[in-house]
C-alpha cells in the first residue's frame, strides 16, 4: 500500500509540477508579449515627438532641445535615441559615451540591446520621411527594472506554487490513505488466511471491493471442499490397498510356496516395497494437495495435547518436555506438522531411557525443530548410511524404528533439510531446519 501512495504521490507532484510550470511560464511570457506591445506605443510616440522637434534653422534642420523629454538629458536615465538624417547622426545626452547601434529592420526589435550598467534595452526603430529626405529614429528603454519585477513574480509564484503543491499532495496522500484503508483490511485478512488464523474474509467492506471478496471466499470454500475430498479420498485409497496387500503377504507365506524359497523370499520382498511405495506416494500426493493454507500449527495449543497422548501411550515414567516461544505458530499445515512431530516423538519414547525433549524455535532462516532422547543413539557411520539410504531408508533401518520415511517426504515437501546428530542427553538428535515462509 505504501508503495501505490508513494506512486500516486510521485505521479500527482509531477503532474501538478509540469502543468504548474507551464501554465507559470506562460502566464510570464504572455504578459512579456503584452507588456512589450504596450511599451511598443509609447517608443513610437517618442519617435513622432522626436521628428516634431526637428525644425528648420539658420543652418539647416536643427534638432530643438526645449522639445525633448529630460529624460533624454540625463545620462544613463534609462531613455535613448539615435536620429540618422541626411548623413548626420543626432544621440541624446543620455546615452554619454555610448553608442546606440543601428537596426536593420524598422518596428519593435525582438532580441533586447545591451546598455551600460547593465542596462538592457527596448529598441524601436522608425523611418520618416520629412524635408525630402530619409529620416531613421532609434528610440530605447531601459527593460531591466521589468526583467526584474518578471524574476520576483517567478519567485512569488514558485513559492506558492511549492507551498500550493505540499498542501495538495498532504491531502491526496489523506484521501488516498482513507481510500486505500479496505484493501489494507483484505490484504491483514489475507495474511491471517495464510497464517491459519481464519477460513474467510469479512464480506464488511466498501461496495467496489464485494466482487473481490466474494470470489475469494468462494474459491477459498471451494478449494478447502477439493482438498478435503482429495484427503479423504486419499485416505480410502491407502485403506482400500491395505486388504488386497494383506492377502498377497498371506498367500505368499503359504505352505506350497516354502518349497521355492528363492521365489518366496522375491513376492515378499516386492510386496513390501509396493506396500511402502503406495504410501510414501500417497503421502506424497496428500502433501502436493495443500493448495490453501490450513489450520496453522499453533505450539501452545497443540503440544500440550500431543504429549498427554505420548504420556498414555508409553507411561508416565518417561519426562517429556517441550519448548518454544509464547505464541509460537508454524506456518505449515497442522495436521502434517502433527504427522512429523508425532512420528518422531514416538520413537524417540520408544528409544529414550527416561528423557524426551523438544525444542521448537524462530531463527534468521526460519524454523528450527530438534527432537533429543537419552537412548542408545545411532554411530555416526550409521547416521549417515540412514540419511544416504534414499527410497529405501526404512528398510535399512527397520530394525531400529525410527520410521524416518514419511517425515523426510514432509520436510523434502517443505523445502527443509533433516539431519541426525548426538544429542546432549547421550541418545540420538533429530533436527529439521524449515525455511521461513513469506507472508
Amino acid at each position: 500500500m505504501k508503495s501505490i501512495q508513494r506512486r500516486l504521490s510521485l505521479g500527482l507532484a509531477g503532474v501538478l509540477l509540469a502543468i504548474g510550470l507551464v501554465l507559470a511560464q506562460g502566464s510570464l511570457w504572455l504578459f512579456d508579449r503584452s507588456l512589450r506591445s504596450y511599451l511598443q506605443d509609447g517608443l513610437q510616440d517618442e519617435t513622432q515627438t522626436l521628428l516634431s522637434a526637428l525644425v528648420r534653422g539658420p543652418v539647416g534642420v536643427q534638432l530643438d532641445e526645449q522639445r525633448l523629454s529630460a529624460a533624454f538629458q540625463r545620462p544613463y536615465s534609462g531613455l535613448y535615441f539615435r536620429i540618422d538624417f541626411a548623413g548626420q547622426t543626432w544621440r541624446s545626452r543620455s546615452l554619454w559615451d555610448r553608442e546606440l547601434s543601428p537596426m536593420a529592420e524598422p518596428g519593435l526589435q525582438q532580441a533586447l540591446g545591451e546598455g551600460p550598467q547593465g542596462q538592457l534595452w527596448l529598441i524601436y526603430r522608425a523611418d520618416y520621411q520629412r524635408f525630402g529626405q530619409q529620416i531613421t529614429i532609434h528610440v530605447a528603454r531601459d527593460y531591466t527594472p521589468v526583467l526584474d519585477s518578471f524574476r520576483r513574480v517567478q519567485r512569488i509564484v514558485l513559492g506558492l506554487g511549492l507551498a500550493a503543491l505540499v498542501l495538495i499532495l498532504l491531502f491526496q496522500r489523506l484521501i488516498v490513505s482513507r481510500s486505500l484503508r479496505p484493501l489494507e483490511r483484505v490484504r491483514q485478512q489475507i495474511m491471517q488466511l495464510q497464517q491459519g488464523q481464519r477460513s474467510q474474509l469479512d464480506q464488511q467492506v466498501p461496495q467496489e471491493l464485494e466482487p473481490l471478496v466474494a470470489q475469494i471466499n468462494h474459491l477459498l470454500t471451494h478449494t478447502e471442499a477439493t482438498l478435503k475430498r482429495s484427503r479423504n479420498a486419499l485416505g480410502n485409497l491407502g485403506h482400500a490397498l491395505k486388504t488386497p496387500l494383506a492377502v498377497l503377504v498371506s498367500l505368499a507365506s503359504r505352505e506350497e510356496l516354502r518349497q521355492l524359497p528363492e521365489l518366496q523370499a522375491s513376492l515378499h520382498s516386492q510386496l513390501q516395497q509396493i506396500e511402502q511405495r503406495v504410501a510414501r506416494e500417497l503421502g506424497r500426493a496428500r502433501l502436493a494437495g495443500e493448495a490453501l493454507p490450513g489450520a496453522h500449527f499453533d505450539c501452545a495449543v497443540e503440544l500440550p495435547e500431543l504429549f498427554a497422548t505420548l504420556r498414555m501411550i508409553h507411561g508416565h515414567h518417561l519426562q517429556l518436555d517441550w519448548q518454544a516461544a509464547a505464541g509460537l505458530r508454524l506456518p505449515w499445515d497442522r495436521e502434517d506438522l502433527l504427522e512429523l512431530l508425532g512420528n518422531l516423538l514416538d520413537n524417540a519414547c520408544k528409544w529414550a531411557d527416561s528423557q524426551v525433549r523438544l525444542e521448537l524455535e524462530r531463527v534468521a532462516a526460519g524454523y528450527l525443530i530438534r527432537i533429543e532422547d537419552d537412548g542408545p543413539g545411532i554411530d555416526a557411520e550409521q547416521r549417515e548410511e540412514v540419511l544416504d539410504r534414499g527410497s529405501r531408508l526404512d528398510e535399512q533401518v527397520a530394525g531400529h524404528g525410527l520410521g524416518l520415511g514419511i517425515v523426510r517426504d514432509i520436510v523434502d515437501a517443505w523445502g527443509g533439510q533433516l539431519q541426525l546428530g548426538e544429542s546432549a542427553l547421550g541418545g540420538l538428535a533429530v533436527s529439521i531446519e524449515l525455511p521461513a515462509r513469506s507472508p
